[in-house]
């Protein structure tokens, strides 16, 4: 194959996966988001990478947001939200993250692909995209997919910006509006 049909293989892998997002769990991750008085955002390795950008957009969108571990991150309070981004639920910095949250009284949103994680336990809302997890590199004959969580973290970007598009209008925002609010020293 060449880069273009590897390109176009992932491309429908990914738009199978976004067919099976539970739009009920996606309603209310967005509510939760709507609600939160401070955003908390982290994930590792490359869905921290996604999760870093959905932290900008919402930030964009005038949510007070905070990516977890920064200087800047004030202290939690009540009303508080935590958004963690982790394909397996199980990574161990994460797990503890989502444990001291929920002992400060913190709501935690979980995006992952395995609800039922040590994280998706102690969660409020979890919404689940489909994919394989870093550690599962099983293929199946004739069944294009690609290695370790490359579709989840693929699928978080576009899902985290299919959730902004549908803040924008629910807010009534614009990409006006929101880039007057997009840093100006860079």
């Amino acid at each position: 194959m060449n880069i273009q049909e590897y390109t176009i293989n992932i491309l429908k892998e990914l738009e199978q996966n976004a067919l099976k997002i539970n739009d009920t769990q996606a309603d209310l991750f967005v509510e939760q988001i709507r609600q939160a008085n401070h955003i908390f955002l982290q994930g590792a390795g490359r869905s921290g990478v996604a999760i870093r950008a959905f932290a900008n957009r919402l930030l964009h969108l005038g949510f007070s947001v905070s990516v977890v571990g920064e200087i800047s991150s004030p202290h939690t309070q009540a009303g508080d939200l935590v958004i963690i981004g982790s394909g397996s639920g199980e990574t161990g910095s994460l797990v503890s993250l989502a444990q001291k949250a929920v002992d400060s009284g913190v709501s935690v949103a979980l995006v992952t692909m395995k609800a039922d994680s040590s994280i998706g336990r102690l969660a409020n809302s979890i919404l689940v995209l489909p994919g394989t997890v870093k550690n599962d590199n099983t293929r199946k004959e004739n069944v294009f997919s690609q290695p370790m969580g490359s579709a989840f973290e693929q699928l978080c970007f576009i899902t985290y910006d299919a959730i902004i598009l549908k803040l924008m209008n629910v807010l009534n925002e614009t990409s006006d509006s929101m880039f007057r609010r997009h840093a100006n020293l860079e």
